[in-house]
């Protein structure tokens, strides 16, 4: 076979795996996203189809009844559902509606079993929903899970008066969490010497440690430019310009074979 046929072919060939993997790594985030969005709706639609109990299961469900329930009825179920919620929220700003919420919450921690549960998830909830401080302060690094290893985790909290009391130290909670599931992980109490404070953002620690710690964030961060006075779309022109500029040296500087 000629050689120029070959060359060819090698050309093509790595021209086209280049596109493929370009390719993929437009898709795949999309198709991980659809996924995880349809999982998601799924999961939900399995508890708010239940409010759909006063519809004939015939225009609910397929196969006159027997079957799954239509897609577009679970959106229904959801909407429904989240009116709901709005209602319960809105009503719990009165004094009848607290009262209401008060009495439910005494029959839930009355119920064995069911109490724990509830108090559990109560306090996670208030602790990541709460208005007067974020669950996460700092994006942290901190040697775990032996020295000179490092692992990326996220203060919580610096105030245990017990735990202060009892060890004579002064120490932190700093939550370090598995990756690529951040919702799990570990609870480490160390010294202020013992951890290493990050300049990036809580989402983007998030980001970093969800993508395997191949999404890192800019460092150093950028400057916010609204509070610079800049305008961002001259800078992000300027950069541009800039590299079309440097384009354009590097096929200068190359040199005819």
């Amino acid at each position: 076979m000629p050689k120029r046929i070959v060359k060819r072919r090698r050309k093509f060939i790595s021209r086209w795996r280049a596109n493929f993997f370009a390719g993929l790594a437009i898709i795949l985030p999309i198709a991980i996203s659809i996924g995880v969005f349809v999982w998601l709706f799924g999961t939900v639609a399995k508890f708010t189809n239940t409010l759909l109990f006063f519809i004939p299961e015939e225009m609910t469900r397929a196969d006159g009844g027997s079957g799954n329930v239509h897609w577009w009825w679970s959106c229904v179920a959801f909407a429904w559902a989240a009116t709901l919620v709005g209602i319960v929220g809105r009503l719990a700003r009165y004094y009848v509606g607290k009262k209401f919420i008060q009495t439910a919450e005494r029959i839930m921690l009355a119920i064995p079993i069911l109490n724990t549960i509830y108090g559990a998830v109560k306090q996670i909830n208030e602790a990541f929903a709460s208005d007067k401080a974020p669950a996460f302060e700092q994006v942290v690094m901190v040697e775990f899970p032996r020295k000179g290893a490092w692992s990326v985790g996220f203060l919580t909290s610096s105030n245990h008066p017990e735990v202060s009391d009892k060890t004579g130290q002064k120490l932190n909670s700093i939550f370090v969490p598995t990756t690529p599931n951040p919702t799990s992980g570990f609870l480490c109490m160390v010294t202020e010497e013992e951890f290493v404070k990050l300049d990036m953002s809580v989402a983007d620690g998030i980001k970093y440690i969800m993508s395997l710690g191949a999404v890192a964030p800019q460092y150093p961060p950028l400057p916010d430019l609204h509070q610079t006075g800049a305008d961002p779309d001259i800078v992000h022109e300027e950069e541009d310009h800039d590299d079309e500029f440097d384009e354009e040296e590097d096929d200068k500087g190359e040199l005819p074979k």
